[in-house]
């Protein structure tokens, strides 16, 4: 029986209590005081040492906040988990404790931020709901959406430093605000205002349809694809990433393929797509049991689950099943798993296979997905191929000029500020534009893509004055459910569905025939998946009409890139070559746009240097080099181009300590020629792998070419992507023959004697020794070597992934 309680004094008490019993402890509040933390950190601290999963999410609203306790929450324990929400000047008022015990769960919503004041002897009003599961899991599942919200970032050392940088200079310019905040502590005086809609979004449950399952058997892409990743199974492999554009079926791909296995875990971040996957997965295996694990359901006997990624990463949630549980899992949307829940969760379970399905891998901020599958991309194909083969519906893309000035508009880091950006969507001048294009290139089925709720409201109440039938479908749309919308829109009794982000994932309608953007473009993987909402086959449709407003936003000549298969040197060519009856069609007001833009690019140092400061935030620490090709925002080549080196661009940057640049400036030649030297193959950086392996204080000593053979042979065998690429010629199989003279011999051929002859005297191969012609200082050792090590691994990392690119799968000869 549930327990509802009214707090209105004491509350630290309280929560010490429940801290001290707890498996799970979510805390959400809006200001965050040192004399709050120290209150509760004792407690919090015993329960991290025993284990219990501790997430603490605050805000920066205001400058608020104090520096002090951000960094005295970073002292408790390094395995609580800690974000923090940048309101960019929206309201942030959430104050929420959630506990969860062997025997109880409890949900604390009020009035209290984390304060001494608020906790101990200050007029608050908290109500506390215990042993109420519907509302325990309802609060959960609304903390993770602002926990891994895009407006948070994590607590670390370098963040805190941004934060006490801003802190400082706001309250310079309001002192006064400053004084009052620290004498009331929170006094919370005003109205809490709407969540971004972005994460107050719910999933509506899609009802499935009574309806008998017949066998279905794969087709078009799917039937390469189960080929390959058949294959993939033959060859021993373990994991595998299949990317294929949206349309072509990926989720009954799985299902076919699924049908290998005996008990199954399907992973999503929407709760619709979890649903319309186990719809799928009934059609092909109708005898199977079926759940779901989510916020709502805790289905987990079943043979195939179907279970929420901000759920499961819940450590109590994540115990219910044993690491090796699960024959397969399945990773839907997988350019998402780089990110810090799907992190938890993949590095608990030993799965007998690991399947991650995607169209859009190449994530800026999630380039090493291809790293989590080992880098086996078992099949790909992309959207232009797949119209190629006339698995997809042609289109043809308009872009529009939109002459408004967006270089005035606050750019936020991610996205433009909201306010401002309304102010320049909603007026009626910018909607009759909107009206024109569309009125101009529409077909018959529209969905309209907005940046904001209120931008589809004022869209949709503009198109309806006009004399059509529209309807703006989001979070809180109450007189029209999607399933609703989506049949109205099929019959032809709306004209347009104007939406927000509703249709970027896990919803399909294929009748779709125009698509009209009416937001700037920040994301190309966003771009992407809503492309592919309007290509889906259908009975009548030739095809679909691309409406965009194009204006001089950041990123406005990116999108353009995912049309263009000829790109080179990285400049753009506004003819790309299409697929058959595929067209786009610029305005020429917006093909001058673009050439502006990029003639007038930031400059390509300050870039990279912002990429750089954005991605050290993220991680809390300066990044390796390999960590900068996998997460960070621009391409790594752009580096060396840019630098010579990477260790160059910290140089330049002012990036390093005093040793550090000592060692640079002496060693900088060499860290330009591990670098730049050229590698058709692996081999030379599998040679200096092989000199590193031997340790700090000697790693750069002589070392010839039958010592390196055991290890060469090892590294270059122990993974199949890597023997089926650099053992292609007659040459290298040699390496077969370890044992015999025939591996010394290549490896003194290339790489060693190769190697030798274009480093401008910085190595040698004399004699069968292979030698680094400079002098290591006894104090340069450490940092020497981790710099080297780092290099190498980077460039061994890039030849693979790069050759993979180029030659399909890495299952080909």
């Amino acid at each position: 029986m549930s327990d509802v309680q009214l707090i209105t004094n004491q509350l630290g008490k309280y929560l010490l209590k429940q801290i001290e019993t707890a498996s799970t402890i979510c805390i959400l509040t809006s200001f965050t005081m040192k004399s709050g933390v120290e209150y509760l950190s004792n407690a919090l601290k015993v329960a991290a040492e025993r284990g219990a999963d501790i997430k603490i999410c605050t805000g920066n609203y205001l400058f608020i906040t104090q520096p002090d306790a951000l960094e005295a929450l970073l002292s408790i324990h390094e395995n609580i988990m800690i974000r923090f929400w940048k309101s960019n000047g929206s309201s942030f008022h959430p104050k929420a404790y959630l506990f969860n015990t062997n025997d109880q769960e409890s949900v604390i919503v009020g009035s209290s931020n984390l304060s001494l004041s608020a906790l101990s002897h200050g007029v608050e009003w908290n109500l506390s709901v215990s042993n109420h599961t519907d509302t325990y899991n309802e609060a959960l599942q609304q903390f993770l959406h602002i926990f891994y919200a895009e407006h948070t970032v994590s607590l670390n050392r370098e963040t805190l430093k941004e934060y006490r940088y801003e802190y400082e200079e706001y309250h310079k310019k309001h002192p006064d605000l400053a004084k009052e905040w620290t004498k009331t502590e929170e006094q919370d005086l005003m109205l809490p205002s709407e969540i971004d809609n972005n994460f107050e979004m719910q999933a509506e449950l899609v009802n499935e349809n009574k309806e008998s399952y017949s066998v279905i058997q794969p087709r078009f892409a799917q039937i390469e694809a189960l080929e390959e990743l058949n294959k993939t199974l033959d060859e021993g492999y373990n994991r595998a990433l299949v990317v294929m554009a949206t349309g072509l079926g990926k989720t009954y791909l799985a299902g076919f393929f699924a049908q290998h296995f005996k008990r199954i875990l399907f992973i999503a971040h929407r709760e619709e797509i979890l649903n319309q996957a186990k719809h799928s997965f009934k059609k092909i295996m109708p005898d199977r049991s079926y759940g779901i694990y989510n916020g709502k359901q805790k289905e987990s006997n079943n043979n195939i689950i179907f279970a929420s990624i901000y759920t499961l990463s819940m450590m109590p949630h994540l115990q219910v099943f044993g690491p090796d549980e699960f024959d397969l899992i399945i990773v839907d949307e997988f350019h998402h798993a780089a990110a810090a829940s799907y992190n938890r969760v993949l590095d608990y379970f030993q799965p007998k296979f690991l399947l991650g399905i995607t169209a859009t891998p190449d994530r800026n901020d999630n380039k090493d997905v291809y790293a989590i599958c080992n880098g086996n991309v078992a099949f790909r194909l992309d959207f232009l191929d797949a119209i190629e083969r006339k698995w997809l519906s042609p289109f043809k893309y308009y872009g529009v000029y939109d002459d408004t000035d967006y270089s005035q508009i606050t750019w936020l880091g991610n996205r433009y500020d909201e306010e401002e950006l309304l102010q320049v969507q909603i007026h009626d001048k910018m909607a009759e534009k909107v009206l024109k294009a569309w009125l101009e290139k529409k077909q018959s089925k529209t969905i309209g893509l907005c940046s904001s709720i209120r931008q589809a409201n004022f869209l949709s109440n503009y198109f309806n004055k006009s004399g059509f039938k529209t309807v703006a479908l989001h979070s809180k749309q109450m007189e029209v459910g999607r399933q609703d919308a989506i049949k109205q829109l099929e019959d032809g009794k709306l004209d347009v569905i104007f939406t927000v982000d509703l249709f970027n994932e896990g919803v399909d309608i294929p009748a779709v025939d125009t698509l009209l953007f009416v937001r700037p473009t920040e994301s190309l993987t966003v771009f992407t998946q809503q492309i592919g909402r309007g290509l889906r086959l259908h009975s009548g449709k030739s095809h679909c009409n691309i409406i965009d407003m194009i204006g001089n936003y950041r990123n406005a000549d990116i999108k353009l890139s995912l049309f263009d298969i000829t790109e080179k040197d990285t400049k753009r060519t506004f003819e790309p070559m299409l697929p058959e009856l595929c067209e786009i069609n610029l305005e020429v007001k917006v093909v001058n746009l673009l050439k502006e833009m990029i003639r007038k690019k930031q400059p390509r140092k300050e870039k990279l240097y912002q990429d750089y400061k954005d991605l050290k935030l993220e991680l809390g620490r300066r990044p390796s080099y390999l960590e900068l090709h996998l997460k960070g925002a621009s391409d790594s080549v752009q580096y060396r181009q840019e630098f010579k080196s990477y260790h160059g661009f910290l140089s330049w940057a002012k990036e390093l300590s005093e040793a550090e640049e000592r060692v640079f400036e002496r060693y900088k030649y060499w860290f330009i020629e591990a670098e730049k030297t050229g590698m058709a193959k692996s081999y030379k950086m599998v040679v200096l792998l092989a000199m590193l392996d031997r340790g700090i204080g000697h790693w750069y000593e002589s070392i010839t070419p039958e010592e390196v053979a055991p290890f060469f042979y090892q590294y270059l065998m122990e993974k199949e992507y890597r023997k089926h690429i650099d053992f292609s010629d007659k040459a290298s199989k040699k390496l077969w023959e370890y044992d015999k003279p025939g591996l010394s011999s290549l490896i003194s051929k290339m790489p060693m004697s190769k190697w030798s002859g274009n480093s401008k005297g910085l190595i040698s191969f004399d004699n069968e020794v292979f030698k680094l012609e400079f002098e290591v200082h006894k104090m340069d050792e450490e940092i020497l070597y981790n710099w080297t090590r780092h290099i190498c691994e980077y460039r061994l990392h890039y030849h693979f992934e790069r050759k993979e690119r180029l030659g399909g799968s890495l299952l080909s000869p």
